[in-house]
């Protein structure tokens, strides 16, 4: 190898340490994007049906729940499965919610988005609060789908999702 070879090569070794040193950077967290409701009527309106079905999930009232139950409900529980009778739903929320369990929202989490000549559906994370633990321990996040119908005025949940 020529003297002139050697030095270039080396500069070039040199050089591509040095820029590949300097333009290094960390992957920057991409942010996500902050929500906004298309259409900030039927987000309010949604989030006062969320407020008042679950209000009445903490307060163990069966009758208002069952008046937002849709009767062809589907409730799809990641560990509990798949549910199809509202009775059925409602039996288990007496069964193991009531007096047990409180549902809190996570504040900022909801979006509401229109589904077009059917009503809304509503994406948010929750947490349970077990009655029975200690008020210093913590609750998991989980995560829930709402399909929300609008019929002859009235909003039915269609359809849950409910992740934990």
């Amino acid at each position: 190898m020529s003297t002139n070879t050697f030095k270039t090569f080396y500069i070039l070794i040199i050089g591509g340490m040095l820029v590949s040193c300097s333009t290094f950077q960390q992957p920057k967290e991409i942010p996500t994007k902050e929500y906004v409701p298309d259409n900030p009527e039927l987000y309010n309106e949604i989030i006062a049906l969320d407020t008042e079905f679950f209000a009445a999930y903490n307060r163990c009232d069966l009758k208002t729940q069952e008046e937002f139950y849709s009767d062809s409900i589907e409730f799809f529980h990641d560990q509990g499965g798949l549910m199809t009778s509202k009775k059925g739903i409602l039996d288990a929320t007496e069964k193991n919610i009531c007096g047990k369990v409180t549902r809190h929202l996570v504040p900022g989490s909801i979006e509401v988005y229109p589904i077009k000549d059917f009503g809304a559906i509503e994406f948010g994370e929750h947490t349970f609060k077990n009655n029975q633990e200690s008020a210093n321990t913590p609750s998991q996040i989980g995560k829930f789908v709402i399909f929300w119908e609008k019929t002859d005025l009235k909003w039915k949940i269609t359809k849950v999702i409910s992740l934990h």
